[in-house]
């Protein structure tokens, strides 16, 4: 008896041990995680802390005047960041009009309609283009989308709706047309990759409901499909788009270096990342490192404004009746 006693008192003893090294291996887990998940919201605001401290010159002297301002000239110590702004949001939106009905085109074929023995070669053709550094896109860009571009877009543009002041001026080919082009093409990849898994999410009981009901394969795409995973689409967009507003290295090389606001697609102009990007190595003095410093505040305002809209929109269409959420 004793002894059945004694062995009861080391099995609970060693079982409250076990216990306790649990106990501290999740604490010591949970702290590390923390530590992890926090660290990165520490670090995305040192990076803003960084760039306000370093753009504050420039913020006590132009105020918000720098936002509205049009001249850029180092000489005279004036900048202001409205031509940069106006490029950086005119070249995303052409990219997104141009990318857009591409990338769901292509993903609607790779999920739905594709043959298996193309399906995945072409779905790692796909994935493999976003891994293309930019400045690869940006030599292309200026030996082969360039002269296509001057002749035929822009001749052909110019010569049917020159009455537009969209397409009006002459067809330099460097210039605002050109860098949302190539933005387009650089942001193709991950629209088209993120709207596929979106798409091959849904469930196959969608399908096939839908299909039982006589509907067509369109109409089973169209109104099964699409809209079950509608609010993963927009989201594929979003990303895109914010892909594109902080694009540097390909634009700077096709756009152009002209800092005016220009209604004209033809018109050589400037974004933010372009313009910090081509003068930062030339900044003399502090003012003039503090402007540009101020020009990419201004550019991560706007990246974390769409990246919050998206967030939200994604969040009502989630929520709005015909999207179930999990």
């Amino acid at each position: 008896m004793q002894t059945a006693r004694s062995e009861s008192v080391s099995v609970a003893a060693s079982l409250l041990r076990s216990w306790r090294r649990i106990r501290i291996g999740d604490a010591l887990f949970r702290l590390v995680v923390a530590t992890f998940g926090l660290s990165v919201l520490v670090l995305a605001a040192l990076m803003v802390w960084q760039l306000f401290f370093e753009s504050h010159e420039s913020i006590s002297t132009f105020g918000w005047g720098f936002l509205t301002g049009t001249k850029w000239d180092p000489v005279s110590r004036v900048f202001g960041a409205a031509p940069a702004i106006y490029g950086t949001l005119v070249s995303s939106l052409i990219a997104i009009f141009l990318a857009v009905p591409v990338s769901l085109g292509a993903a609607i074929y790779l999920s739905e309609m594709a043959p298996p023995w193309l399906r995945h070669p072409a779905s790692f053709l796909v994935e493999s283009l976003a891994a293309i550094p930019s400045v690869v896109f940006g030599l292309w860009g200026i030996y082969v989308l360039i002269p296509w571009i001057r002749h035929p877009v822009e001749t052909s543009l110019g010569g049917h709706l020159s009455f537009l002041p969209l397409f009006s001026g002459p067809p330099f080919g460097v210039g605002m047309l050109a860098a949302g082009v190539i933005l387009a093409i650089m942001i193709l990849p991950i629209i088209t990759a993120i709207a596929r898994d979106s798409l091959l999410a849904v469930p196959s009981s969608q399908r096939e409901a839908m299909l039982a009901l006589g509907a067509t394969k369109w109409e089973m795409i169209s109104r099964a499909v699409l809209q079950y995973c509608r609010s993963g689409l927009v989201g594929a967009v979003l990303l895109g788009l914010g892909r594109a507003l902080g694009e540097t290295m390909a634009v700077t090389m096709v756009i152009g270096k002209t800092y005016d606001i220009n209604t004209s697609l033809f018109a050589p102009a400037s974004t933010a990342a372009s313009q910090i990007a081509s003068e930062f190595s030339e900044a003399s003095f502090r003012l003039y490192t503090s402007a540009l410093m101020e020009l990419g505040l201004i550019l991560l305002g706007i990246t974390l404004l769409v990246n919050v809209a998206a967030r939200l929109l994604v969040w009502r269409i989630a929520r709005s009746p015909g999207e179930i959420v999990e």
